[in-house]
């Protein structure tokens, strides 16, 4: 395959359009479009589907990873053949809460590396595999402890989550004492936040249709929410602790839901790969219980 025409199929993947694209490349976007119909001549298939934004087919998927293995090795070439600084981006899918909590030690590791760009996505942690399978990301913090083909699984250890509330809206919604968890108003982080979604589980013997919910896309606004009494949900203890010891949040009940976490990465001789990979899992270990 022609380095450049897989250089432009990650453009186009990245930017979400054949115009992106050809911004970023310094080209017109007729010949972003002549590279990509090059490369699905040799491939023999389509590669991109033409929608906006543009994403890859299965066919596609697979020559993103492997142009985006190639870009991690050459720039890492590059560094250590030309003794310069070259932007070696590290792409990790991530979960809001991990970002928020015991995953920023990482980011002092990766300061020291000279020749290191890190590129975060943020993405719900049974959703991240998804981002490492089209190749969109090297590395991949996810519940899935089944390796993706071609990648290899660290074990990083569990979060703890646990229904908290404001004491305000805990005793609104408390009859007789007793909590009425399908009238409450509860949190979500996005769409594809599955730990929340399970939230009336076993707490509510037919969950209602029609629900209070608000979605707040971030984990440190996701925990003001809850402490304003905009509603309850499921929060990491190591992310709570300080607001239930100061009375800010109580428990709502004796429940933990316990969400393992596994890094997932490429099978790749690459120096500063592993370098994350032990940056990643020293982290974790610091902060999170073993699984």
């Amino acid at each position: 395959m022609n380095p450049i025409h897989l250089a432009t199929l990650l453009a186009v993947l990245d930017e979400g359009s054949f115009e992106g694209a050809a911004d970023a490349l310094s080209l017109t976007p007729s010949a972003v479009s002549q590279r990509i119909k090059a490369l699905e001549s040799q491939a023999g298939r389509v590669l991109i589907r033409r929608t906006n934004p543009t994403t890859a087919t299965a066919a596609g998927e697979v020559l993103a990873q492997a142009a985006r293995r190639m870009a991690l090795l050459q720039a890492e070439t590059d560094a250590q053949l030309r003794g310069r600084i070259a932007r070696v981006p590290l792409s990790v899918a991530i979960n809001a809460d991990s970002l928020a909590t015991w995953f920023t030690p990482v980011f002092a590791d990766v300061a020291a590396w000279d020749s290191a760009t890190l590129q975060l996505r943020v993405e719900d942690e049974a959703h991240s595999l998804k981002l490492l399978r089209r190749g969109d990301c090297l590395g991949a913090v996810t519940r899935e402890h089944a390796p993706v083909s071609g990648c290899t699984v660290s074990t990083l250890g569990i979060m703890r989550y646990r229904a908290v509330a404001s004491p305000r809206l805990r005793d609104a919604y408390t009859v007789n004492g007793r909590l009425d968890w399908a009238a409450m108003p509860a949190l979500r982080y996005g769409p594809n936040d599955k730990i929340q979604d399970s939230d009336l589980t076993g707490r509510v013997d037919h969950p209602p249709r029609h629900r209070r919910i608000s979605q707040i896309p971030s984990s440190e606004g996701f925990v003001e929410a809850v402490r304003s009494g905009l509603g309850w949900g499921l929060v990491p203890e190591i992310q709570s602790a300080k607001c239930l010891d100061s009375g800010e949040l109580v428990l709502l009940d004796e429940r933990v839901s316990i969400v393992p976490l596994y890094w997932q990465h490429w099978r790749l001789e690459s120096p500063l790969l592993q370098k994350l990979t032990d940056a990643v899992v020293a982290a974790a270990k610091e902060s999170l219980e073993p699984v």
